[in-house]
């Protein structure tokens, strides 16, 4: 399936945006929302079309869509459908294999506090816009901690979303626990988007609202029980893959692409495959790496090539046919559509404008 005019991230892997969208999150953070939006007597199919998520894109695991059409689908699905409580119904319908791969290193942590800081550690694998992390108390009692399900970035999450990716993560924590696991109460953002009592049904617990931060108050001793179904081995293998295939924040893969190309150009092929091999690493990791970041292959080779040719015509006097062949095209007249393309003039006038 090919990536669509938009920019959207559709289900073949070979190609993703082509542009920076932002931050990102898994397609699979909405799944269960089109057969719920169905069922309150909406088009699930035509809400996720109107914002041009693949209806299909959710139930796979690679696929990723930006974060702010995430937020504003749920935003607009609650507004259409007078349904108030979206983003817990939604909560309800899910689990944690919508966190895809860092769901298997979840749910084989032998302890709570395992789970919870594998959860810290790899949430970016599902959104690094995403956070959630262990805090003091925001009510400073004894024996109690807070967990904090926030962004990473600037930005404000919206309130169906705060209440879905909270709502999601005390369902995830009671899952683990196999049962309740003495929730003190839940704090939220924003004021109460429905009654106040299908807060409290739903999380069991007191919900105080119109605080700094979306937050779980649990008992601290719940980070030394254990998980149920906890595995060992299988964590171990479920986290070396996190660890093997997935960047953390902070270590770009696009900066390192673009240095490769840089090097490479003109001498070796310009593929996907031969400057992954160049960074130890397999294309469709490496794909998934710059799908993440907000970008692609294509766009950053694109950059480079158009970046290269500018120095070469604008600083030497190399003849058109040596110019194209150290950008990586076959033939002069690629490189004049290209040129035209980013400078919106023919080389001949570029490198006349540059007076070369």
């Amino acid at each position: 399936m090919p990536a669509r005019a938009d920019g959207h991230l559709t289900l073949d892997d070979n190609h993703l945006p082509l542009r920076d969208m932002g931050s990102m999150v898994r397609a699979a953070a909405l799944r269960g929302l089109q057969p719920l939006v169905d069922d309150l007597g909406g088009d699930g199919a035509a809400l996720l079309a109107r914002f041009r998520v693949p209806p299909e894109a959710v139930d796979v695991d690679d696929a990723v869509i930006p974060s702010r059409t995430a937020g504003r689908l749920l935003e607009t699905a609650a507004a259409e459908l007078a349904c108030p409580d979206l983003g817990l119904r939604l909560a309800e319908h899910q689990g944690p294999e919508v966190l895809g791969p860092l769901a298997i290193a979840v749910e084989s942590a032998q302890t709570m506090g395992d789970a919870l800081d594998c959860a810290s550690r790899f949430l970016f694998v599902h959104s690094p816009a995403l956070s959630v992390e262990q805090v003091a108390d925001p009510e400073g009692a004894r024996g109690v901690v807070g967990l904090r399900y926030g962004s990473r970035d600037a930005e404000t999450i919206p309130p169906q979303s705060i209440d879905l990716g909270l709502g999601l993560l005390h369902r995830v924590v009671g899952l683990l626990r196999a049962g309740p696991y003495g929730l003190r109460a839940a704090h939220l953002p924003h004021p109460p988007l429905a009654p106040v009592s299908r807060y409290t049904a739903f999380f069991g617990a007191d919900v105080v609202f119109d605080r700094p931060h979306a937050v779980l108050r649990v008992p601290a001793e719940l980070a030394a029980t254990p998980v149920r179904g906890g595995d060992e081995m299988l964590h171990g293998i479920a986290v070396e893959f996190l660890e093997s295939h997935f960047p953390e924040p902070g270590r770009l893969v696009a900066p390192r692409v673009r240095g490769a190309l840089a090097q490479s150009l003109g001498t070796s092929p310009a593929r996907v495959d031969a400057v992954a091999r160049l960074l130890a690493l397999h294309p469709r990791t490496l794909q998934r790496y710059l799908a993440v970041e907000g970008t692609t292959f294509g766009a950053i080779l694109d950059d480079v090539r158009r970046d290269t040719a500018h120095r070469l015509l604008t600083r030497t006097d190399l003849p058109l046919s040596q110019v194209a062949a150290m950008v990586g095209l076959a033939e002069q007249s690629a490189l004049t559509r290209a040129v035209r393309r980013w400078f919106g003039a023919p080389p001949r006038e570029v490198r006349r404008r540059a007076g070369t």
